[in-house]
Order: C-alpha cells, then sequence, then structure tokens
C-alpha cells in the first residue's frame, strides 16, 4: 500500500496527466542530465515506492517533472511517514513478533535440511495467487515492461527475429486478456494491448503481409478504442495508414491519415506529425500536390515543437531522422527531386548504422529522383547496387514494393539491368 500523497503517487499522477509513459518520461529525465542514460527501471520502483529517491535524485525529478524540489522531498517524506505508520500498525497487532519466528523457523529448517524445492510448493503458490484479488499484477507489469522493451525498433535485427521475440509475450496478452478486471486496470490493459500489437502490425507490413497487417492494426484501433487514450488512436490510425500508402492504395492511406489527424487534436504529437506526413505522401500519390505541400507544411510545424519524449527514437516517437524519410517520398512522389534529395541528404546524416531497410529506401527514392531528372541507367544502377547488398531478411517486404515501382517506370536497358538484380 502506497500513501495517496507520496511520492509514487505524484510521480505517477504528474507523467499521466502528460500522456506519458515510464520510458518517454525516463528520455525526459535523460535528456535533463544531460543526455546520461537513465534506466526507466527506475521509475517503476519510485512509483510503486519499492523504492524511495534518495535526495540526489529530487533536483532531477523536479527538472523531469516540473516540479520545485520542495514538492519532491515533501512527497519523499510523505512516504517515508506512511510507511513507519504502517511498520508501527503491525507492531501493534502482533504481526511483526510472528514474522520474525516463522523466519527463524525457515531459516533453521534450512540449515538443518538443505534447501531444495518441495513437491507441489510453486503449484500451490500459484493457487492461493490466482484466487486472490489483484493477483494479475505481475503479468500486468511484465506486460507494461514488453511493450517499452519492444517498442524501440529494430535495432539491426530483422523483422522475423524481432517478431519471433514477440511470441511469448503476445500468448501472455492473450491470456491476461481473458481475465475479469476492475474498470482502470482494464483501461490501462487495453491501451498495453494496443501498443503491443501495433507494433506486430508495424512489423507484419515491413514483411509485406498486407492482409496479416491489416488484421493486426483492426485489433490494435479496437484497443485503442477501449482504452479511451486518443493519442494511442491516433498512432494506430497513422501507422495504419502506411499499408495502404506504401502497397498501391493511397486513397485508403489518405483516409486513414486524416482519421488520425483529427484523433489527434492540436496538441504537437508524434502521432499527429505522423499523421501529416503520411497525409502528404498519400496525396502526393494520387496528384493532389497542393494538398499534398499543405501536409508537409503541418508536418514540419507539428514537428519543430515536438518535445523530448515525442521526438525519440522509437516505433511511438518521431524523431527529425524518421521525419525528413517521410519528406523524402512526398517529394520524391510530386517529381520535386531537388528538394526529395535534400531530405534525402538530411536523415542520411541523421540515420545510426545498421538502420538497414531506412538506408535501402533512401536510396531507392534517390533512384527514382535520377530516373524523374532522366538519367535511368544511373537510377538503375543504384537501386540495383542497393539490393544486391541488402541481406536476405530485407528483401521480401516494402523495400522489394519500392524497388519494384521504381522498375515499372523505367524502360530498355535500364528497365532490364534492375529486372535481372529483382530477380537474383
Amino acid at each position: 500500500m502506497m500513501a495517496p500523497d507520496g511520492i509514487g503517487a505524484v510521480l505517477r499522477r504528474t507523467r499521466e496527466a502528460a500522456t506519458l509513459t515510464r520510458d518517454e518520461q525516463a528520455l525526459l529525465l535523460q535528456a535533463a542530465q544531460g543526455g546520461t542514460w537513465f534506466d526507466p527501471e527506475n521509475l517503476k520502483r519510485w512509483e510503486t515506492e519499492r523504492r524511495l529517491p534518495t535526495p540526489r535524485w529530487h533536483r532531477l525529478l523536479a527538472d523531469g517533472y516540473g516540479l520545485s524540489v520542495e514538492e519532491v522531498a515533501r512527497a519523499v517524506a510523505a512516504s517515508r511517514r506512511w510507511r513507519r505508520l504502517h511498520r508501527q500498525q503491525v507492531e501493534v497487532d502482533g504481526e511483526e513478533g510472528t514474522a520474525v519466528n516463522r523466519r527463524q523457523f525457515l531459516g533453521a529448517a534450512a540449515l538443518t535440511t538443505g534447501v531444495v524445492a518441495l513437491p507441489g510448493i510453486a503449484e500451490a503458490r500459484q493457487g492461493i495467487d490466482a484466487g486472490l484479488s489483484g493477483s494479475d499484477a505481475g503479468d500486468l507489469a511484465y506486460l507494461d515492461g514488453a511493450f517499452e522493451r519492444h517498442r524501440g525498433g529494430y535495432h539491426g535485427r530483422a523483422p522475423e527475429v524481432v517478431l519471433a521475440q514477440m511470441r511469448q509475450d503476445l500468448s501472455l496478452l492473450q491470456d491476461v486478456l481473458s481475465r475479469p478486471h476492475p474498470a482502470s486496470t482494464r483501461s490501462d490493459l487495453a491501451r498495453t494491448a494496443a501498443g503491443i500489437t501495433g507494433l506486430v502490425a508495424i512489423i507484419q507490413h515491413d514483411r509485406a503481409d498486407q492482409r496479416d497487417s491489416h488484421g493486426w492494426f483492426a485489433t490494435a484501433e479496437k484497443a485503442a478504442r477501449e482504452s479511451g487514450d486518443r493519442h494511442m488512436l491516433a498512432w494506430v490510425l497513422a501507422r495504419h495508414a502506411m499499408v495502404p500508402l506504401n502497397y498501391g492504395a493511397p486513397n485508403a492511406a489518405a483516409n486513414l491519415a486524416i482519421s488520425a489527424r483529427h484523433e489527434a487534436g492540436r496538441t504537437p504529437t508524434a502521432a499527429a506529425a505522423l499523421a501529416a506526413a503520411v497525409t502528404a505522401r498519400a496525396l502526393a500519390s494520387i496528384g493532389d500536390h497542393r494538398g499534398a505541400l499543405r501536409a508537409v507544411a503541418d508536418a514540419r510545424t507539428i514537428a519543430e515543437h515536438l518535445d523530448t519524449a515525442q521526438a525519440a527514437d522509437t516505433w511511438f516517437g518521431y524523431p527529425l531522422q524518421k521525419h525528413h524519410v517521410h519528406l523524402s517520398q512526398a517529394f520524391t512522389l510530386m517529381g520535386r527531386t531537388r528538394e526529395a534529395n535534400a531530405e534525402q541528404e538530411a536523415a542520411l546524416a541523421l540515420t545510426r548504422s545498421p538502420s538497414v531497410m531506412t538506408r535501402a529506401l533512401l536510396t531507392m527514392d534517390a533512384a527514382t529522383c535520377l530516373s524523374l531528372d532522366g538519367d535511368q541507367t544511373a537510377a538503375a544502377d543504384m537501386a540495383a547496387e542497393v539490393w544486391q547488398q541488402l541481406p536476405v531478411a530485407y528483401r521480401d517486404g516494402l523495400v522489394r514494393s519500392r524497388a519494384e515501382t521504381l522498375h515499372r517506370t523505367l524502360s530498355g536497358p535500364a528497365h532490364a539491368r534492375l529486372g535481372e538484380a529483382l530477380a537474383s
């Protein structure tokens, strides 16, 4: 049990009021201490009051949460008073002595017999735990942590590898969702479900499994609506728009992106920026260049006002590098090759190795610009070279779709050159 006015309640209440996850809040604290790594697990321990922040952390928490140092210190003191009060109550009720005797008995037994696993003891704990209210807390906390772990992106791993690593978490999520929960817990669980299933949808999109990607995004949208979190819903819709956008249905993409932009509202968020950028690409695809340029301007304005958490380099953030990647494609589709090349250069300057897929997509955009400028031979050579260097795990998804789109626009020897590379 935690103090209602203690540090755990204050930190969580402040973070949730800003619609931030622990991972996003940790990024703010990391920025507040000059970029030095900050472990999100610290926040979990402090919010649950398994640990209390020592004075050395008070200034950082004040800066990262928009509080005063005095407010942080008062909240920590309230948590300490609460602990002392309840410890004294336990002692008055006589439970402390019982607990001490029990520990002494168990310790003596272990010394006498050696510590061995007793048959059925683990099963007994699980049975008792299942009968208690709130017994899902461990699974819920694990799923919350799993969501934060998976959201970081590929980090050089092939899509199939990431998907395999998520499989057990998906099974646990399915199991936990089938259990009854209080309304507030169910809302948090639905948000976590929306995030995790949305990540699976992204991976299936990148693998070119369009049908399965649509299905996972539909599930993610359902979960996001149940959670009541409009920012999560906007993110799901914006990400979903990229499936029809990248696989030949720009009108459907525009409709989804516009819905995402509506759900995001006026607050500058990663979802709002992504929705604007995807709208620009979709409108450029259907030839509405005026509308596309308005959407580009909208995306730029939002991106300029994102805070550190919203601009984080994760699947849920909208970092500057991702912004330039989207605008590269928008300007390429509009045939504005000079602006597209500038966006490609800016994106590559910010792209961290190994970012295999991002580098390949930017090169395909650059090759398309060469073709638009009249040099089909150079375009085919550039596209074929990046394709031949691409690991096999990346050849069946989004990069192939982009390469095949370019291939259809080429003619003569250039067409044959790229076609031969794609067939290899």
